[in-house]
């Protein structure tokens, strides 16, 4: 079986937890993961079977959304509520103070990767090294938020969602916000309620495929990982060509396209340049 099927990951297993689950509902070991959710977080984890996992590397690059908590008051060393406390402080903080800080986020920001990360640095992951107590520089990087909403406000808890760029943490963009807001802070819940164009609407609860007769009913073509781009239906001549591997002349402007065989079956994700066509990704299956 080959396609994307998008599970809404339960809170308290891994993202390598959920494709290790879905080797054996699929039987197969070709499985990968777009984007890793961390144990706590629930939500859209889109997962490529088979030969769809030629696929993952064009889904690295997507954009996220988020809902989160924010807890003010409360500084850990994971920058959430499953770590240890660091430090406890009063909250005075009004929706007003929230709403006028936030500001300050939105747009290309810099920031510092958490020490409890699969980062590496000089090949060691900066988990590893946070679990042994030690603590290394990061350097910091740039992200795009590209909208933070308030949506309420409950004690201490400030609930957001976050349209954010490839490489954002929230939690560490919760920690940031907490302490602009002079109390410190920390996560202290997050579901993933859309990663590319796939959205909590796609989702499939992991129990849902653990127990069906026919997970692969909720697979979905890996075209749908290339919708923005037009599709065009090959004559058999050029779908040969493709299947060989080579490029042909083509009646088309420049630009990138999902590519066709006759019967419907999607083949690559191809680039036209000065009238020839070429592969960018093949998908068909090989004989």
């Amino acid at each position: 079986m080959d396609g994307i099927v998008i599970i809404d990951k339960p809170a308290g297993w891994t993202s390598q937890d959920v494709t290790a689950k879905l080797r054996g509902v699929f039987q197969t070991r070709r499985i990968g993961h777009g984007g890793t959710l961390d144990p706590m977080a629930t939500g859209v984890l889109p997962v490529f079977v088979g030969r769809a996992t030629r696929g993952v590397e064009f889904f690295e690059h997507a954009d996220k959304v988020y809902e989160t908590t924010l807890r003010l008051g409360l500084t850990t060393d994971t920058e959430d509520t499953t770590g240890s406390i660091l430090q406890e402080k009063p909250v005075c903080v009004t929706e007003s103070d929230v709403l006028a800080v936030l500001e300050q986020f939105k747009g290309e920001i810099q920031q510092i990767p958490p020490m409890y990360s699969a980062i590496k640095i000089n090949g060691q992951k900066l988990v590893d090294l946070a679990r042994k107590g030690k603590e290394v520089e990061r350097k910091s990087r740039a992200i795009t938020i590209f909208a933070l909403d308030f949506l309420g406000m409950t004690g201490n808890d400030v609930r957001l969602r976050v349209h954010c760029s490839k490489g954002t943490y929230i939690r560490t963009l919760c920690k940031d916000i907490g302490e602009k807001l002079g109390c410190g802070g920390c996560m202290a819940q997050l579901r993933r309620i859309a990663a590319g164009s796939y959205t909590e609407a796609d989702a499939i609860p992991l129990a849902t495929l653990v127990d069906c007769e026919n997970p692969g009913q909720y697979l979905q073509n890996v075209d749908t990982l290339f919708m923005e781009h037009p599709a065009v239906t090959l004559t058999e001549k050029q779908a040969l060509r493709t299947r060989n591997g080579n490029s042909f002349s083509i009646d088309l402007a420049d630009g990138t396209y999902r590519a066709y065989d006759q019967t419907g079956d999607f083949l690559m994700l191809a680039k036209v340049e000065n009238g020839v066509m070429s592969t960018i990704k093949s998908f068909f299956n090989v004989m």
